[in-house]
């Protein structure tokens, strides 16, 4: 897609040029890994990206719903919606279940007015070096799993990919109307322990968060399984009822007049899980008095 197509938005809401990975970069990964990328990096941009939001809305939004509706508890949505939609939004959550962004997604497209242009930065094992987590991200994300880091791979080259996916992850959360992306500080999903239990947090959120300087917002999702059909049907059979809590912006200031290194990006990544832990008490308290 030519970048041309960009230009047919309002003049007030024109995309940046979207950044692309130097030739050294792209070397990394195999050929099947860049075909994925390059149908992914096509499909967020421009008109395809808008079709894609399209159907996160209209299609992807509604089963989600229809699926969750006799379940679904939402606390503090009105920090979304008060969210400036000319700055990007990142939204920070726990993460114990394969469903949880795609859960968060479809209250804010269904319960908010705000403009929405979701991303989600994914590991690239799965989604981008097999055909079928192509047709995943597509059936399931409408392929907004993206950029994908290739940093847990064996092939350590592989990791000369995320150079690319960090700085397009920077430009993602620095400038775009109506930006939403969804982020786990914990850096993979939590299979231990109770749902207030939280992983240590990863730095890289830190360093994004850093650099673009977003809205951030914390989220607390609970009431969510692994286990599909188990799911779905919980909604007509009694399932535990899913609770997902929006906390208030979270002002990062302290943080940004500090030094830009390792140690401040942790700092700020263990500072979001404070807050979501926050949330999970509010939850906790909640759940205990009902």
């Amino acid at each position: 897609m030519s970048q041309n197509s960009l230009q047919t938005k309002p003049e007030t809401a024109i995309e940046p040029r979207p950044l692309l990975p130097e030739p050294d970069e792209l070397a990394a990964i195999t050929a099947v890994e860049r075909a994925g990328f390059s149908l992914a990096h096509r499909m967020n941009l421009g008109v395809w990206k808008r079709l894609m939001t399209f159907c996160q809305r209209h299609i992807g939004s509604l089963w989600i719903y229809i699926a969750t509706y006799n379940l679904m508890n939402v606390f503090g949505i009105e920090n979304v919606e008060n969210s400036d939609p000319n700055r990007p939004l990142v939204l920070v959550a726990n993460h114990r279940s394969f469903f949880d962004m795609y859960t968060v997604s479809s209250v804010i497209f269904r319960r908010t007015k705000r403009p929405i242009t979701l991303y989600f930065p994914v590991r690239a094992k799965f989604f981008y070096d097999n055909p079928v987590g192509w047709f995943v991200n597509f059936v399931m994300g409408w392929m907004s799993m993206y950029p994908p880091f290739f940093r847990e791979d064996r092939e350590v080259r592989k990791r000369e990919f995320d150079k690319y996916s960090m700085r397009r992850l920077v430009q993602l959360c620095t400038e775009g109307h109506g930006h939403v992306i969804g982020f786990h500080p914990e850096g993979k999903r939590n299979l231990e322990g109770g749902p207030y239990d939280l992983l240590p947090a990863q730095p890289g959120i830190g360093k994004v968060i850093y650099s673009a300087k977003p809205e951030v917002i914390p989220v607390f999702i609970a009431g969510l399984g692994n286990d599909l059909p188990k799911q779905i049907l919980g909604n007509w059979t009694g399932g535990p009822k899913i609770r997902i809590w929006f906390g208030e912006r979270i002002d990062l200031t302290e943080f940004y007049e500090k030094s830009d290194r390792l140690r401040t990006h942790k700092e700020i990544a263990d500072h979001l899980m404070t807050k979501i832990a926050e949330l999970g008490n509010n939850d906790k308290e909640s759940t205990l008095r009902d």
